[in-house]
């Protein structure tokens, strides 16, 4: 049986569930900073679901992408002070002013590379 994605999850149902050793994520707590998990009574962890969801982001960095421990928490500081969301909202928003003013030059040829960009999507996604 298996925890509601919302419950707080001690070390060892951490370690088991994402198959890294307790020692390890006790020394990720010490290198990332914004990893805090609640420590109880004997200072047992508890870790909440938005810890686990950055364990996981520094297991993937660390295990997966070959970010080194520095690299990694640079990358998730710099992440933390402006999020994804807001990065790809700025994006979107300075992209359509530019294309309402022309700032890039004639909009035909940036539609052109719009649609090639997207047709290049298009058949990677296909052949996936």
């Amino acid at each position: 049986m298996t925890k509601d994605s919302d419950a707080f999850r001690t070390i060892g149902e951490l370690s088991k569930e994402l198959n890294i050793k307790p020692h390890i994520l006790r020394y990720w707590e010490e290198q990332f900073g914004m990893l805090q998990p609640l420590k109880r009574a004997g200072s047992r962890r508890h870790y909440r679901p938005e810890d686990v969801e950055m364990v996981k982001t520094i297991n993937r960095l660390l295990n997966e992408e070959g970010y080194t421990i520095k690299g990694a928490r640079k990358f998730l500081t710099s992440r933390k002070s402006k999020p994804a969301a807001q990065a790809v909202a700025s994006a979107r928003v300075a992209s359509t002013n530019e294309m309402a003013a022309g700032v890039n030059g004639d909009n035909g040829m940036m539609l052109k590379e719009l649609k090639t960009i997207r047709d290049r999507l298009s058949s990677a996604l296909s052949e996936a």
